[in-house]
């Protein structure tokens, strides 16, 4: 049962039916409420005008035998005391009315006249209903009408009624109460025809509901089930370069493909790139440490030979090697680039001391970030300039709009421009001829790179007006 539920098919099936179920019931109570009411106020209607009637033929100073009374439907007639004077033919049993009675109490000749004059009383009681606010005049029928539920047998048959009772007050005075019913086995008809109807048709559309949604659901998740055993073939085997199949629609779930294929990609990348990384490391590493060892091996086989700066200047590149793969570990972990507020004008103008050649023109420029990181783009922008001018070196530091701006330029032979993306890639060295001594690991571009990306920056290179390599480094400016 759990493994049932635990489809997003089932589950989407199981809320569409619950919701449509409960709107069904909600639905089918209304309807059968609002259909009771209907018959119920039919009945009321025809029982007012069954009671209305009757009422009209007493006023006229109708007799009681003379009176047509329905006999398909209750009639009674009571006095002020409670007595029936008149009643419809067949009747056997009846409740909800002001009396039980189905046997008239007066003479078959009376007359709503003599019916009155034994329940009128004497002239005092005359005297007092004339009195009386409410008093209905001679020959007049009251406009209230009282509405009650009760049950009847009529020739054997017994039913529900609605009763209408209605006060008349005869010409001779004689106060009366006609009650007439109207059944109500229309209304129960109608509303248990409506009830059958709804307890076999809701569960058939209910059904039809969850049928349609299974399907509709299987069909829309049939994409997703293909991505998923994609990914997990690519897992089993390792193998990035897969992708997984991206349906010919524009729903969510393409996006999800597209998007899952562009995450593969960046994540193939990713991995091409460390592995990369790595054997370039152990081959830039390879080299200085074979060299140191060697120097180290002859100097203690002849100490007179031992090349002391030789081995003090590899010791030193492979710090710096060890340096840059270390800073270079750590930007790739995600680190930050802080959050201080310093002053790039005297971050170059730190970097560029003690440097021959070198000028800076630097205004007070204040951006937020890592002081040393910073530091190091600019430290690393100024050794390829070394490496690569042939007298002069020019730093600029200025504001650009909403941006800080470093230049740093050199009278070099420039970049050519298919090679002023490729500069930027780890261990990329365009002059393969130069040594390594002079030419480093390539990596200190690549660094400066992501250090100003990860401050929300840019560094391009193009020409310098002085026909050498101009890099620019962009950073926004602080608040």
């Amino acid at each position: 049962m759990s493994r049932f539920f635990g489809s997003v098919r089932s589950r989407a099936t199981l809320g569409a039916s619950v919701v449509v179920a409960v709107a069904l019931v909600m639905a089918g109570s209304a309807v059968l409420f609002s259909l009771r009411s209907n018959l119920i106020d039919q009945a009321d209607t025809q029982a007012e005008r069954s009671a209305r009637g009757v009422a009209t033929l007493l006023a006229t100073g109708k007799s009681y035998a003379d009176l047509d009374l329905d006999d398909e439907n209750p009639v009674q007639v009571v006095d002020a005391k409670g007595t029936l004077v008149a009643v419809s033919d067949g009747l056997e049993r009846i409740s909800g009315t002001a009396t039980d009675a189905v046997k008239a109490q007066t003479q078959a000749g009376g007359t709503g006249g003599a019916g009155g004059t034994t329940g009128s009383g004497d002239d005092d009681d005359s005297d007092d209903d004339a009195d009386d606010d409410t008093a209905l005049e001679p020959g007049e029928i009251g406009d209230d009408i009282e509405l009650t539920d009760g049950t009847a047998t009529i020739d054997g048959e017994s039913a529900d009624y609605r009763f209408a009772a209605l006060t008349v007050e005869t010409d001779a005075g004689a106060e009366l109460t006609v009650y007439a019913g109207e059944s109500l086995d229309t209304e129960q008809s109608a509303v248990d025809t409506a009830l059958t109807v709804m307890l076999i048709g809701f569960p058939l559309l209910l059904g039809v509901v969850a049928a349609a949604t299974w399907l509709v659901t299987r069909r829309a998740l049939r994409p997703v089930e293909g991505i998923r055993r994609e990914m997990a073939a690519i897992t089993a085997s390792e193998d990035l370069a897969r992708r997984v199949p991206e349906p010919d629609t524009h729903d969510e779930v393409a996006r999800l493909a597209r998007t899952t294929n562009v995450t593969l990609a960046a994540l193939e990348t990713s991995v091409e790139r460390q592995r990369r990384f790595v054997a370039d490391a152990s081959h830039e590493l390879r080299s200085p440490i074979a060299s140191l060892r060697t120097q180290l091996e002859v100097g203690a086989a002849h100490p007179e030979l031992l090349d002391v700066p030789g081995a003090v200047e590899d010791t030193v590149r492979l710090q710096r090697l060890a340096a840059d793969l270390l800073l270079l570990a750590r930007l790739d972990a995600g680190e930050g680039p802080g959050d201080k507020r310093l002053d790039l004008g005297e971050v170059a103008l730190r970097e560029a001391r003690g440097r021959d050649g070198v000028t800076v023109e630097a205004a007070d420029v204040a951006v937020v970030g890592s002081r040393s990181q910073l530091g190091r783009v600019i430290g690393n922008l100024l050794d390829n300039a070394q490496r690569h001018a042939r007298a002069a070196i020019g730093v600029t530091v200025r504001r650009d709009g909403a941006w800080a701006v470093v230049e740093v330029a050199d009278d070099g032979d420039g970049v050519a421009e298919a090679d002023r993306e490729r500069i930027f890639e780890r261990f990329v060295r365009l002059d393969e001829a130069r040594s390594r001594d002079d030419g480093g690991a390539g990596l200190g571009l690549a660094i400066a790179r992501d250090v100003a990306a990860r401050h929300g920056g840019t560094l391009t290179v193009r020409d310098a007006p002085a026909g050498g390599a101009l890099f620019e480094l962009r950073l926004p400016l602080s608040a």
